[in-house]
């Protein structure tokens, strides 16, 4: 009878743990050959159906700089500045980091945790928008479902700023 019961009590937990969803964001940044490269803030959120903001998933932006002076140009990011970035005070913990060199870039994501939380189930976009010192501005918005039934991977490329974005959703 008391093993019955240790796992009565255990199996929600169990049941919660396989029910779990994993969001995967490839972003490959281009190597853009021009006199003055500067590597590019990047915002990555995620909007509902409507483009109303979800969650901010990564804030990249130049983490050096004296006097965290690099939050000056955050606002470069237009769009997402507009929906949430003007709300924050940065650095945020499990957001934001360090701008990254043109290559392949892997972010993960797991339901309910920081930063994508318990995200309702639904149709969302995730966003990812570029801004580069001397340079251009891109945003790249690519739609998915939360959370998938299968895994499916989805993408969208980019024009110069930013290169193929992927979201791979995992049940």
């Amino acid at each position: 009878m008391k093993f019955r019961y240790t796992f009565a009590l255990g199996a929600p937990l169990m049941g919660a743990n396989a029910m779990a969803a994993d969001l995967n964001v490839t972003i490959d940044v281009p190597q853009i050959k021009t006199a003055e490269y500067h590597k590019p803030y990047l915002a990555v959120w995620v909007e509902k159906p409507d483009q109303t903001f979800a969650a901010n998933l990564a804030v990249l932006y130049d983490l050096k700089k004296k006097d965290n002076a690099g939050t000056k140009w955050l606002k470069d990011m237009r769009q997402w500045w507009r929906k949430s970035g003007r709300d924050l005070t940065m650095p945020v913990d499990g957001v934001s980091g360090a701008t990254r060199a043109p290559g392949e870039h892997t972010f993960g994501f797991s339901q309910g945790k920081a930063p994508l939380g318990n995200l309702p189930a639904g149709e969302y976009q995730l966003v990812v928008e570029a801004s580069r010192e001397a340079g251009g501005r891109e945003v790249v918005k690519v739609p998915f479902t939360w959370p998938a039934k299968t895994a499916k991977t989805t993408t969208a490329q980019g024009q110069e700023e930013l290169g193929k974005i992927s979201v791979q959703v995992k049940p």
